[in-house]
This record gives C-alpha cells, sequence and structure tokens, in this order.
C-alpha cells in the first residue's frame, strides 16, 4: 500500500474527477486529465490495483431512503479484551442502520453513526440490536440537529507534481 504516496499530480486529477463522477466514460476522463484514452485507462486500472482507487458506488439519498435521522453513538463494553472487541465488532458490522463504527480513544470504546427514520424506530434499534451487541456495557446516544458539513471527496495527497 506504500503506492499510495507515489502519485503524481495526474492520478490526483484522475483521483478527483472520479470522486466527483464514478460514472466518467474513460474518454471524457481522459480528456478532462489531458491524456490519450489508453494511458488514461493504465492509470486508473494501477490505481486500481495498487488499492488506492478501491471501488464505485452510488450516493444515495438516506432521507429519501426512509432514514432522515443519524444518531452518534458512544459505546463502551465491559472488557477491551482483544475477543471481547472482534465479537463486537463482528456483530456491530452486520447492522444495516450502523453506517460507521469507530474504534475510539477517550471515555467510550466505539463511536457509531446510525441512521433511522425517528427517535422511535432508534428506540427499536436501541433495544433489539444496541444493547444486545456482545459486550456493552454503555450505550450513550445523541441525535443530530443538522448536518452542516458531509463530504464525499478525500483529499489525495501524493507526491509532488
Amino acid at each position: 500500500m506504500q503506492d499510495y504516496l507515489n502519485i503524481d499530480r495526474l492520478d490526483r486529477r484522475i483521483l478527483h474527477e472520479l470522486q466527483l463522477d464514478g460514472r466518467l466514460s474513460n474518454t471524457t476522463l481522459a480528456e478532462r486529465v489531458n491524456l490519450s484514452e489508453s494511458a488514461c485507462l493504465r492509470r486508473v486500472r494501477r490505481l486500481e490495483e495498487n488499492g488506492m482507487l478501491r471501488g464505485y458506488v452510488a450516493l444515495i439519498d438516506q432521507s429519501g431512503a426512509g432514514y432522515p435521522d443519524n444518531v452518534f453513538v458512544r459505546v463502551t463494553l465491559h472488557s477491551q479484551q482483544r475477543d471481547d472487541l472482534v465479537a463486537f465488532e463482528r456483530a456491530v458490522g452486520k447492522l444495516p442502520e450502523v453506517m460507521e463504527c469507530y474504534l475510539m480513544s477517550g471515555d467510550a470504546d466505539y463511536l457509531l453513526r446510525v441512521i433511522v427514520n425517528d427517535a422511535r424506530d432508534y428506540e427499536r434499534i436501541h433495544s433489539q440490536h444496541l444493547t444486545r451487541l456482545p459486550g456493552v456495557d454503555r450505550l450513550h446516544s445523541s441525535f443530530a440537529l443538522r448536518t452542516v458539513v458531509k463530504k464525499t471527496e478525500v483529499p489525495i495527497r501524493g507526491a509532488p507534481g
């Protein structure tokens, strides 16, 4: 994965364009970054092979899909032994409403972003799923009032050029 650091200005431009629109044809992408189609395709394939470009997705409107609210949940486990962390991580990964899960430093072991329809929906997820996850000691939940910033484009670092 050290190849991430070996990307140049053209690779960064390709990644930028694909993050803006992952459905770009190779022809259009090549035009936008001023490369021949074959050179552009070779670069895209290399970025895919080295793991820098991990896939292509469609971004779905969360509210339109019936999940207008975000709940951030701080999870504290009974124990931080490796087996307990692994069991929790496997189980939480199976919950479709858990969109993100981070192992944290500080007073909580994990931070989750859970998408829900409303408070009643969260109560169901809380009582039927989150409290039953392996090793859970405490949950602290906070409803997001409004999304201020939400980005999908990752800034690309690499060799200057």
